[in-house]
């Protein structure tokens, strides 16, 4: 993880995204701004870390990072650091996830192909304690997005889908009771969990499930 020292006012930001070239635009950009951006990680499992040791006042992210997607870390990141105000950067122009981000309370989602200028506004609006969804992502009416939201499904317990992401990334089960800091026969037992509940017979439906979810992109 690239960082930055505690020593200066601006606002302190942090980035995610597994993209080098983006991650390396968005520094310029924000800190032309007047952002000071004091760590950049490329999955969700290090945002969590780093977020808990820089303490950022902002956040910027992508929803599809491995080892953990940035819909469930900035849950996390909600849990731990509530105050921080969470801006997703992301290709995925889905109004049912929007939807489902803005059930984390006041966030910006904001797409890759925008202009800059909206992702700074989106910072603002985020500072000022309100939620900024690009004008892209036009529902007939934001007042159902609770039902939107709920077609994001919720039928996986958190740690399920912390395995299902690991799965599908086609990690060995060995390695991911590693990164959860759990056994492999939890793994495996969450892994039976889950193919029984949703009827999976192999790896490819794994895959699928994964995707339907979010967990990963295609």
């Amino acid at each position: 993880m690239q960082q930055t020292s505690h020593s200066d006012e601006r606002p302190r930001l942090l980035l995610a995204d597994d993209h080098v070239m983006v991650t390396e635009a968005l520094r310029s950009l924000l800190e032309d701004e007047g952002y000071l951006v004091v760590g950049v990680v490329s999955d969700g499992r290090a945002l969590l870390a780093a977020a808990q040791n820089l303490r950022p006042d902002f956040v910027v992210l992508d929803i599809g990072m491995p080892l953990m997607n940035g819909l469930d870390a900035a849950a996390g990141l909600r849990r731990a650091l509530p105050k921080v105000g969470i801006v997703f950067l992301t290709m995925k122009d889905d109004c049912n996830l929007a939807a489902a981000v803005l059930r984390l309370g006041p966030v910006g989602y904001v797409l890759k192909h925008s202009a800059a200028s909206e992702l700074l506004t989106a910072l603002k609006e985020v500072s000022r304690g309100r939620s900024y969804v690009t004008p892209r992502l036009k529902p007939e009416n934001w007042a159902v997005r609770e039902t939107r939201a709920q077609l994001f499904s919720k039928s996986l317990t958190q740690r399920q889908r912390e395995v299902l992401q690991l799965l599908a990334e086609g990690r060995p089960m060995k390695e991911i009771g590693v990164i959860l800091n759990v056994s492999e026969k939890t793994v495996m037992f969450h892994k039976y969990h889950i193919m029984r509940c949703h009827n999976l017979k192999s790896n490819a439906d794994v895959i699928l499930l994964a995707l339907k979810e979010r967990l990963i992109s295609a």
